[in-house]
């Protein structure tokens, strides 16, 4: 068993099991930490079953944790990210009382906070290093969706509004052609593809890494070709290849590889005039939602901000901006940049924390089919 306690353990198992291809959530990592302080991690096989219960989810995951589980266990693997400890210790409520007290059954209690939540509302350009290796994996524990569309496919349906000639005639050869049930089909939805810009100047450098993951996030929820994602700086990058890979931290390592201007300056109005010119206008951005993530600051000229972004407002169902200034009590649009995009924004969010980017993917989740009007708050 390694050296260190139980958390430490926890956490250690839940990076090999990462590292061997397997997704854990956050919340999976919280409950193994749980399981475990219930069990013990004296005697292996309680240790084994604890984690195995609670990291992965499919059969198909079974090999993977093993080999896992016997890293950790007995080749006392190091790794090389940091240790960082697992909320083992959470408050607890039961149905008689508030402090703790008088806890009722198991079934009854309810999780009242843990660590992560304590750092939702947290800016994330101002928490430590600690507290932002546990931001990075509950952003990149999320599950981002985008809303539907309706697809001109049309889909066999128990009460659609069509008559779906070529099964009822099929099913009719079973019955001597006696058609004995008319087969319907109906109009299908299919989800609208989503594109994400990242700005990663160097003013934008607290947030850039939570932005790659919350783009990982999106193109392991939806799978690439229906995720598309590029860095804004001096030039415009696609990284949506980058992003493919299951596990966050290698996904951010190619990126920051791939792009070369990475925390250098910004032109806003060239990067954002490329992707209309070189893939949006070519088809990527026609009827897509469009996310911009940035706090506008730019260097160039703020009227080809203003161009750019009118084209591409004209190309897509729904833009949206997220900027991580809009989270500060009375911020104001005024850079240049920034002044010059909004006109041609639907929807203008914050971006500062962990809380922000789950509003920004229920938002996505829960967009109208009915192109919109002007949301801008």
């Amino acid at each position: 068993m390694p050296d260190g306690g139980a958390a430490e353990l926890v956490a250690a198992l839940a990076r090999a099991v990462r590292a061997h291809g397997v997704p854990v959530a956050l919340r999976s990592e919280v409950a193994c930490a749980e399981a475990v302080a219930a069990v013990g991690a004296a005697r292996r096989q309680d240790l084994y079953w604890a984690g195995r219960a609670t990291l992965i989810h499919r059969p198909e995951d079974a090999a993977a944790y093993d080999a896992a589980f016997t890293a950790v266990l007995e080749e006392r693997v190091t790794w090389s990210a940091p240790s960082v400890p697992v909320p083992t210790e959470v408050l607890v409520e039961g149905e008689g009382g508030s402090d703790g007290e008088g806890v009722g059954d198991d079934d009854d209690r309810v999780l009242r906070h843990s660590a992560v939540e304590q750092l939702r509302q947290v800016d994330l350009a101002t928490c430590t290093v600690d507290e932002r290796v546990q931001l990075h994996r509950a952003i990149s524990a999320l599950r981002v969706d985008v809303a539907t569309r309706r697809s001109r496919r049309r889909r066999p349906a128990r009460r659609g509004d069509e008559l779906d000639l070529r099964r009822t005639v099929h099913a009719a050869l079973a019955t001597g052609g006696e058609p004995l049930r008319l087969h319907q089909r109906a109009p299908s939805d299919r989800p609208r593809r989503l594109v994400l810009l990242l700005d990663v100047s160097g003013s934008m450098e607290p947030y850039a890494r939570a932005l790659v993951r919350f783009a990982h996030a999106a193109v392991t929820s939806r799978g690439a070709g229906r995720v598309e994602a590029f860095t804004l700086g001096t030039r415009l990058t696609r990284i949506t290849r980058a992003l493919t890979t299951r596990d966050p931290d290698e996904a951010l390592a190619r990126t920051a590889g791939d792009v070369a201007d990475w925390s250098g300056g910004t032109r806003l109005g060239d990067a954002l005039g490329q992707f209309v010119d070189r893939w949006g206008a070519r088809g990527m951005a026609r009827g897509a939602v469009v996310v911009v993530l940035s706090d506008g600051w730019d260097r160039g000229d703020p009227a080809l901000v203003a161009e750019a972004m009118a084209r591409l407002h004209r190309l897509a169902h729904h833009v949206v901006w997220v900027n991580p200034l809009r989270a500060v009590p009375g911020y104001e649009p005024l850079a240049q940049g920034m002044a010059a995009a909004l006109p041609h924004v639907d929807t203008f969010v914050p971006g500062a924390s962990l809380a922000d980017l789950e509003g920004l993917a229920h938002l996505l989740a829960t967009l109208s089919d009915v192109p919109p009007s002007r949301s801008v708050a």
